[in-house]
């Protein structure tokens, strides 16, 4: 099987990693993949918005599939444009993405399956902000109502802290959805889906603010973490039951059927699983923990997904123990990042033992120096027996690796390793 990736991040990488592993992928090709990718499979150029573009290059290599990582090129149609070219791809089409490029879509489909999420209001005129805001509180969420990378949310005890995020969109253009806040920890889940067949990956845990503590504006996420050792096992299947089935049944009932990996963002509260968000690809950065812990053949399970066979592949294994990701961003991230920055110690193994570089915002100079080309330009996955060891390892191999300004997370997982996360009770 010859695979196409398309993106150019450490998801695209943690990828590319997991297909080359698997015995009956023969070649591996991203586009426009970044300095770590090219370290382990050919990386080509392309527009991964235009689906002629991802078309042309996918007839070229004569790809048997094609896998498209980040949201963008989704919610524009590109996985629409390489299935009408007859072949496979991994990813939901146009209609069915709206799931992640509309928040107001997402909970219309909620609210006819009958799944739990916060209560909500659009806001479209900044004359009607005032008296909306007096509805919610007092914790106010507030997020751009299309995509925006993971940045586009503010949750403050601050009214106006929130009222100001509102009217800055509003101001540029971009509708409000005003959200009632969810309490409890929050959980990743991942499920391949194909129509109504839903398979689900490991569940795990992300750390969005930018600082220690979950302090600080919410970034892309700054780590993540999995399994959930506080998270039972009843629930997980809960999740799966509940939600993820009745969402993937109300998409098939609208005519929009779901293929690829859906995404649910949830918060495990007082009266069980609540969604926080629904995406439509592999998240980032569980992607790289998840997929660090997978022990079956990967292409196996998106080469299924996306010919309509999943009910007819075995479900995924899993290895034991835990992975750790952990981001190392650019200075000033998630502000307007600095770059061009040197990177060393960054060299990528491909080898997914106990630790493992993962590129995301990297790119290599005419002289053969590593830089930075982004916010978030590393991923470090540590894997252990535990979820000790596996912090221990990434922390360790980050501390190999020099980037001036960077910054990243001291925590990640830490609150689970120490058992300080609970499941508040039923009331």
């Amino acid at each position: 099987m010859r695979v196409l990736v398309i993106g150019s991040g450490a998801r695209e990488h943690a990828l590319v990693l997991a297909l080359r592993k698997d015995p009956a992928v023969t070649a591996v090709t991203a586009a426009p993949g970044n300095a770590g990718i090219a370290q382990h499979a050919d990386v080509r150029p392309v527009n991964p918005s235009s689906g002629e573009d991802v078309v042309a290059l996918a007839q070229e290599l004569a790809a048997d599939l094609v896998v498209i990582g980040p949201e963008v090129p989704l919610v524009l149609g590109v996985a629409d444009a390489v299935r009408a070219a007859g072949i496979p791809a991994f990813g939901p089409s146009a209609s069915a993405a709206r799931i992640e490029g509309s928040k107001a879509f997402a909970k219309d489909v909620m609210n006819a399956a009958g799944v739990r999420t916060a209560h909500s209001e659009i806001v479209d005129h900044p004359g009607e902000l005032d008296a909306a805001l007096d509805r919610f509180g007092p914790t106010w969420v507030v997020k751009d109502d299309g995509l925006a990378a993971g940045k586009g949310v503010v949750v403050s005890p601050d009214r106006s802290v929130a009222r100001e995020h509102a009217a800055e969109l509003l101001e540029n253009g971009h509708p409000v959805l005003l959200e009632s806040f969810l309490d409890g920890p929050e959980v990743s889940l991942f499920c391949l889906v194909d129509g109504e067949t839903v398979v689900p990956l490991l569940p795990a845990q992300d750390h969005k603010r930018v600082g220690d503590g979950d302090t600080g504006p919410n970034t892309g996420g700054m780590g993540a973490y999995t399994p959930l050792p506080w998270l039972p096992e009843a629930t997980a299947t809960a999740i799966v039951d509940d939600v993820v089935k009745p969402v993937a049944a109300e998409m098939v009932r609208r005519g929009v059927p779901f293929s690829g990996l859906l995404y649910a963002g949830l918060a495990i509260g007082t009266n069980g699983p609540a969604v926080v968000e629904f995406n439509c690809r592999f998240g980032d950065p569980e992607t790289q923990a998840v997929l660090a812990m997978l022990d079956s053949p990967l292409a196996e399970l998106l080469y299924a997904t996306a010919t309509g066979t999943l009910d007819q592949v075995a479900a995924p294994r899993w290895k034991d123990g835990s992975a750790v990701t952990v981001v190392l961003a650019a200075e000033n991230y998630p502000g307007r990042p600095r770059s061009g920055d040197v990177i060393t110690g960054a060299e990528s193994t491909g080898t997914g033992t106990e630790s493992e570089v993962l590129h995301a915002g990297t790119a290599q100079r005419e002289d053969g120096a590593l830089v930075s080309a982004g916010g978030r330009v590393l991923s470090v996955v540590g894997q252990g027996a535990d979820l000790a060891e596996a912090r221990a390892n990434a922390y360790a191999r980050l501390a190999g690796i020099k980037l001036p300004g960077g910054h990243f997370r001291s925590d990640i997982g830490l609150a689970a390793e120490e058992g300080r996360i609970t499941i508040p009770a039923a009331v």
